[in-house]
């Protein structure tokens, strides 16, 4: 540590190049506690330079009810703590660590509060993901994850054709690796709160059920109707709603 801080103070941190960083990043993202590699990084200076995007989280409180441990800095590495914990996967681990960017850009006069940090945070994601070097994919899964978290979370309240424009925009119909990434990392961010590491998260397998629904849903019986060009996305888009409005239907009479 006192090494790093010494090349902190005179400026070797500054001067890392991007496929250094991320090398650095992959390799400590991969090891069994990944979220000591981040807090000895703060301590020493280190993560201000490499990563304001998340140095900017420490201090900032959420609400108290929602997050015992109320600093937004120390929820993220929790949130990575736990992701660790269920996932050997680093682009999930990576996503679950900064999918709360969007919270620095809160007013101090709306603290705890944070309306509308999801897409504010995106932006902050696309910035710190270029800088460090990190793959596109990792940038995509942590993109996501930033915008719709909260929408998971709340996603038995969510009516079927908000479900399935979540569905569309996370591309599950079409890339299921990719949604059961953004399942984890959610979880992730629910677990990686004081008091709430053991419990269950409903949401995930509500969600996935609810697309299981859609699975049989295909163009051909639309194109043999004659349907053309955007009308077609427009039917299946229907069709799956209405079949999430039925799962829906079964699941709270269940």
């Amino acid at each position: 540590q006192s090494l790093m801080q010494s090349m902190v103070e005179d400026g070797e941190v500054d001067a890392l190049v991007s496929e250094r960083i991320w090398k650095e990043t992959s390799r400590a993202l991969g090891e069994k506690t990944p979220h000591i590699f981040f807090t000895v990084l703060r301590d020493c200076g280190a993560l201000a330079r490499i990563m304001p995007e998340l140095d900017a989280l420490f201090g900032i409180p959420q609400p108290e009810k929602h997050h015992p441990e109320i600093d937004t800095g120390v929820h993220s590495l929790m949130a990575l703590e736990q992701a660790a914990a269920m996932s050997d996967d680093i682009a999930v681990r990576f996503a679950s660590l900064i999918h709360d960017l969007g919270k620095a850009d809160t007013p101090k006069t709306a603290w705890p509060s944070h309306h509308g940090h999801e897409k504010s945070g995106v932006s902050h994601i696309t910035r710190l993901c270029q800088k460090i070097g990190s793959p596109n994919a990792f940038k995509r899964l942590a993109k996501v994850v930033c915008e719709f978290h909260t929408h998971c979370h709340r996603a038995l309240e969510l009516n079927p054709k908000t479900l399935n424009n979540l569905f569309a925009s996370l591309g599950a119909y079409k890339n299921p690796h990719l949604f059961e990434q953004f399942l984890l990392c959610c979880a992730a961010d629910a677990k990686g709160r004081t008091g709430f590491e053991n419990r269950n998260y409903a949401q995930a397998d509500y969600l996935r059920k609810a697309l299981q629904h859609c699975e049989g849903i295909t163009a051909a019986p639309f194109i043999e109707q004659g349907l053309t060009g955007p009308d077609i996305g427009e039917a299946i888009s229907r069709a799956r709603t209405r079949q999430i409005a039925r799962f829906k239907k079964e699941y709270s009479e269940s």
